[in-house]
């Protein structure tokens, strides 16, 4: 019994010591006298997560308490209830047993850094060459001399021909070079890494497998490149896998759209190439990442948002969901089994090919070349002195033909694709039922896709984003929007839906980029539609994947990457955080400093002045996109103009290749051009600040998708430090996305993975706020991971797949942390 109160005595001093050091640092963050061990962290003392992220990282510097997280912040909202819950962890001394984990970095080269920008140059004019020579050998061979129906016929097959040999090439190169993949690493930017790159290249520039996504045909393709799938899988993914030999899905499994299973990753100087198993009748949902070396039994389930880390494995008929994924009693697979035998998938494989080799390939080649065979007619016949006597085009009818075929071309395409995405979806959803199941591979399955595909389109959003306009665009392709309250930041320019018409989004509710809205569930046999509804009031922060029956519901919160519940109680009037969620507050005393410009004629004015300058932005952002097709289609149509024949077509092919460069340079001097007329991002202010408004015209102008044509070689790095970011020597960067050039710092040697994304900035219900994020020499970011704005990684850390770190966070030294949100792993 002594003894036992002697326990308890030592247990109440070593909380009242922890409560004593809290108080003194957070008083400190917080620049105050003194903290009572009872105030509310949020409600009371009026901190956000910002200001808490800055307590964690100072509390772990001490090096005498346990590690605290935002986790334990939010479910231990006070000093003494934080302390209570300190005082039952074993304290930490000295060094985190994860920073002796990580495995050395592998030192990179500068002199092969310079020899693989070379090689893979010189394999991007050889590529365009051979291209060029089978082409032109091609079209004499079978289309010049025919006239008339036969030219129109022999044209088509030219253009099945063409896709065919495109899609095949990335197989044939791939047994060459590669023969099979096996666990290994290879140093970056070594020889090794250059055969990596190129059979990575040409897996993801190949057009016709991303048409193939979703059916059976998709099997076939990754079975050729090595990977071994049962009959019956069904990926929905467009991530292609590059190290397939590595890749096992077994029967029946089914791989939900946006998943990531690349079977390699990039980490501190090498790519490390491992196994990604799946069992059969697995499923991995919506937006989840599988990093090397893990794998899903028999039956095993992955929900969406969620993360396989290294070395996981889900047991054969369990459920799993969470970053990193943890057990959980959530059924994923909620739609009933339909009858889908062997036939049905071979019909569909078969009008699939069809399809794509003699409808979609000859229609774009002809639309394209009777499109500028009557430009080129139209411009002749107005001015006959473009063309010199021998009938050679001038320089000045060369720019004319461009001028005029570019705007016809981009503009028509603006009208066409406004009218196909408004009006196509009502039709096609005539066909579709909704709660209905149907069995996949059939005509209500190809309805759905081609819905689906449209709802996808990247182009409007961009468009008309993060602005009034955005609201009035989705109303025109079929959301349910109405009664809107206009704010003028309604939606940003990443809104992606799979069934525009089965989409509802509540009175009042704000929403960030990168809302993925899901209309349907899959299983591998069959299919359904529902309705799917946000809440009214709500905020939805950045890439965030709402699914049918999520149980949220009117006034949350949805913070960035949450995982969405679909279970358990219908939360209200809360903020949700985390995968798995959990609840934390729905808004802070420093998010509602600028409420009072939301009402009234404050209200009224600020919203007319942003109307203004946001429709000058969309018109700045038609007209710059519409001069790089200029650009382009001007270097192209002087290459086989002028060079037709010139060094054996050499100079033509190398003029194909400087287009989409000079196309990638030109967008990233429109955005650094912009960046320099405008303010800098402000620290904090209101969405109906002019500083703001600068930064949503950037966000729309920004390169991205320009950009990733020199994923994984040394000439990103230059793009982005044309654009403004301070980076280091010999970054690799896979393929991740940078909001805030100007306010971003990454050192020496990082590494950046696929998907991986840095935010330094936020706009949450209203209030806009950024800060600088740096990252110091050889850090890592993992695929899909995801930094927000204020933070700091110190040298040689990493952050793991499809994690979340959180604003304002110091990740120490050689650390490695993870989750959703990250903590020290």
């Amino acid at each position: 019994m002594r003894a036992a109160t002697t326990m308890a005595d030592q247990h109440g001093g070593t909380a009242i010591r922890t409560e004593s050091i809290l108080a003194e640092v957070l008083a400190g963050v917080m620049d105050v006298d003194h903290v009572s061990a009872d105030s509310h962290f949020f409600k009371e003392l009026g901190a956000d997560s910002l200001v808490m992220a800055h307590f964690c990282a100072r509390l772990r510097k001490r090096g005498d308490l346990p590690s605290v997280s935002m986790k334990d912040i939010y479910a231990h909202p006070t000093i003494r209830s934080l302390a209570a819950a300190l005082a039952d962890a074993a304290p930490v001394a000295g060094k985190p047993p994860t920073a002796a984990a990580l495995a050395p970095a592998t030192p990179t080269s500068a002199r092969e850094h310079v020899l693989c920008g070379v090689l893979q140059a010189l394999f991007y004019l050889g590529y365009s060459y051979l291209g060029v020579i089978a082409a032109i050998a091609g079209y004499q061979w079978l289309v010049a001399d025919a006239v008339g129906v036969e030219k129109a016929l022999r044209l088509a097959l030219f253009g099945s021909v063409v896709f065919f040999a495109v899609s095949v090439l990335p197989i044939a190169v791939k047994w060459l070079l590669i023969g099979r993949w096996k666990p290994q690493q290879i140093r970056l930017w070594s020889l090794g890494y250059v055969r990596f790159w190129v059979v990575k290249a040409l897996i993801w520039s190949n057009p016709g497998v991303y048409l193939c996504v979703g059916s059976p045909l998709y099997n076939f393709y990754l079975r050729a490149l090595g990977a071994n799938i049962g009959p019956g899988v069904v990926i929905l993914s467009r991530h292609i896998p590059v190290c397939t030999d590595l890749l096992t899905i077994g029967a029946g499994t089914v791989i939900r759209r946006e998943a990531i299973f690349l079977c390699y990753r990039a980490q501190a100087g090498r790519l490390e190439i491992g196994p990604v198993t799946l069992g059969r009748d697995a499923f991995v949902g919506e937006m989840s990442v599988l990093d090397i070396d893990t794998a899903m039994g028999d039956g095993a389930q992955l929900g969406h948002s969620s993360a396989l880390h290294r070395g996981q494995s889900v047991p054969a008929g369990e459920r799993w969901h969470g970053s990193p994924a943890q057990r959980t009693d959530t059924n994923y697979v909620r739609v009933a089994p339909a009858p889908c035998g062997w036939l049905r998938r071979a019909v569909y494989a078969a009008l699939t090919l069809i399809i794509v080799l003699f409808v979609w390939a000859p229609f774009l080649e002809w639309g394209l070349g009777l499109l500028f065979l009557q430009v080129s007619s139209l411009v002749e016949a107005l001015d006959p002195g473009l063309q010199t006597s021998s009938g050679v085009l001038t320089a000045r009818g060369l720019l004319t033909e461009t001028l005029v075929f570019s705007a016809v071309f981009f503009f028509g395409m603006l009208f066409v694709g406004l009218l196909a995405v408004g009006t196509l979806p009502r039709v096609l959803n005539l066909f579709l039922k909704p709660d209905t199941v149907y069995p996949l591979y059939g005509f209500r399955y190809a309805m759905h896709r081609a819905i689906a595909g449209l709802g996808r389109l990247r182009f409007f959003p961009v468009l008309f984003g993060d602005s009034s306009y955005i609201v009035h665009f989705l109303g025109w392709i079929g959301y349910r929007l109405s009664p809107v309250v206009q704010t003028g930041s309604n939606f940003g320019s990443e809104v992606i839906t799979t069934n525009p018409v089965l989409t509802a989004v509540g009175s009042g509710t704000m929403v960030s980029d990168g809302l993925y809205l899901i209309n349907d569930e899959i299983s591998s046999t069959s299919f359904k539609v529902s309705r799917t509804a946000i809440g009214s009031r709500n905020f939805v922060g950045n890439y965030v994947t709402y699914p049918p029956g999520a149980r949220t519901a009117d006034n949350c919160l949805l913070a960035i990457k949450v995982m969405v519940p679909l279970d358990g109680k219908v939360r209200e009037g809360v903020g949700l955080l985390g995968s798995p969620p959990f609840e934390i507050p729905r808004s802070v005393e420093r998010d509602s400093r600028f409420d009072h410009l939301r009402t009234g004629e404050a209200m009224r004015r600020g919203l007319a002045a942003k109307n203004r300058f946001n429709l000058r932005t969309i018109g700045i952002f038609l007209l710059t996109r519409w001069v790089g097709v200029f650009l382009i289609v001007l270097i192209d149509v002087a290459a086989i103009r002028f060079f037709y024949d010139v060094f054996a077509h050499a100079l033509m092919a190398a003029l194909f290749a400087l287009s989409a460069v000079v196309a990638a340079v030109y967008y990233a001097l429109v955005e650094r051009g912009f960046e320099a007329l405008g303010p800098p991002p402000p620290a904090i202010c209101s969405i109906y600040d002019p500083g703001f408004w600068w930064v949503e015209r950037n966000w729309k102008l920004h390169p991205i998708n320009f950009l990733h044509i020199f994923d994984g070689t040394p000439f990103k790095s230059v793009l982005w430090r044309l654009i403004g970011v301070r980076m280091g020597k010999r970054v690799f960067d896979d393929g991740t996305h940078i909001s805030e050039p100007t306010l971003t710092t990454i050192g020496d040697e990082c590494v950046l993975n696929h998907r991986s994304k840095i935010q330094c900035d936020s706009q949450e219900d209203g209030t806009y706020k950024s800060g600088h994020t740096a990252l110091g020499a050889g850090c890592t970011l993992g695929m899909g991971a995801f930094v927000h704005y204020g933070v700091t990684m110190s040298d040689g850390s990493a952050l793991a797949v499809d994690s979340f770190l959180m604003k304002g966070e110091t990740v120490p030294a050689n650390a490695q942390w993870g989750g959703n949100p990250a903590r020290e792993i």
